[in-house]
């Protein structure tokens, strides 16, 4: 009875789980980044207007880093699972994920797939906010679970 009551609540789709935490601070650190170097740029007034468009170009680059790197998410619907990681997007059927570990020590969720992989998911990672990534990788097994292969089971 006790472990029924423990049971994650499955959230209403669509959802989409993040690191909000650690895409603000990746956010907030670009755009003030972007904005020290171009005005330092426009500060000096020895630089010449190649040396202030390569520090513009510098500071683009930089932030350009960061916004890579708060892409990632999974949105889970009706029919499946976007997985968006920092340089490919990969769709799945809710039949494809056997399970979601998020196990002590794992930087972010992995997917066990029916073909025998496992698929990082960036977008729940423990990093600075460890409650929500643990509340987030539940609700998205108890998705899977409901959703998925163990769903003809019952």
């Amino acid at each position: 009875m006790a472990e029924s009551a423990a049971q994650p609540v499955t959230p209403d789709l669509p959802v989409t789980f993040r690191p909000t935490r650690t895409r603000v601070v990746l956010l907030g650190v670009g755009i003030a980044m972007f904005a020290t170097i171009t005005a330092i740029a426009l500060l000096l007034e020895n630089l010449g207007p190649g040396e202030r468009a390569s520090f513009v170009f510098t500071a683009v680059l930089l932030s350009s880093v960061l916004v890579l790197l708060s892409r990632p998410k999974v949105v889970a619907d009706e029919t499946g699972v976007t997985v968006v990681n920092l340089t490919t997007t990969r769709r799945l059927e809710w039949a494809q994920i056997l399970r979601v570990n998020l196990r002590p020590g794992d930087p972010w969720v992995f997917l066990d797939l029916s073909d025998g992989t496992s698929l990082p998911a960036l977008g729940i990672q423990p990093g600075i906010a460890r409650q929500q990534a643990i509340g987030d990788a539940r609700a998205l097994r108890a998705l899977a679970e409901t959703r998925g292969t163990g769903a003809h089971d019952h």
